[in-house]
């Protein structure tokens, strides 16, 4: 069987353009492999946990009883130590969890250390102060 003499370019063009396309696909066009498209799910999922556990660790470790002053000495705590103390007090462990998740502890104590620790005043029991007030007490 005699090959026409135009198959041969013709074969060599294909497969260049073949390499040109998966070139310009892999490099601009945003192509991955399935092993990248994994590893990325995967990476945001754990980030999109990590984001709804963060509050709700935050949430449980100011809700205790003693929290200003548990806040106080976390923070005066050296910052090495700040994600362990948060998964041994178990602010970080999700509901149904047995291990607690150490993005969310990083995460919840980062929160923490920039809390302010000064406590809140009571605005509620004070008299209101507004313009009108202060009129009718003069007069």
């Amino acid at each position: 069987m005699k090959v026409p003499p135009w198959c041969k370019p013709a074969f060599w063009g294909v497969v260049g353009g073949a390499v040109g396309i998966m070139i310009l696909g892999f490099a601009w066009w945003g192509w991955v492999l399935g092993s990248t498209a994994e590893r990325m799910a995967k990476a945001r999922a754990g980030e999109a946990v990590t984001a709804v556990l963060v509050p709700l660790g935050v949430e449980r470790f100011m809700g205790q009883a003693d929290a200003a002053a548990t806040l106080a000495t976390f923070q005066r705590s050296a910052s090495w130590q700040h994600g362990q103390l948060i998964e041994q007090g178990g602010w970080a462990t999700a509901t149904g969890s047995n291990s607690p998740n150490a993005a969310v502890a990083k995460a919840c104590a980062q929160q923490l250390v920039n809390r302010n620790t000064s406590p809140a005043r009571d605005r509620s029991t004070e008299a209101p102060k507004s313009p009108a007030a202060s009129v009718r007490s003069r007069g």
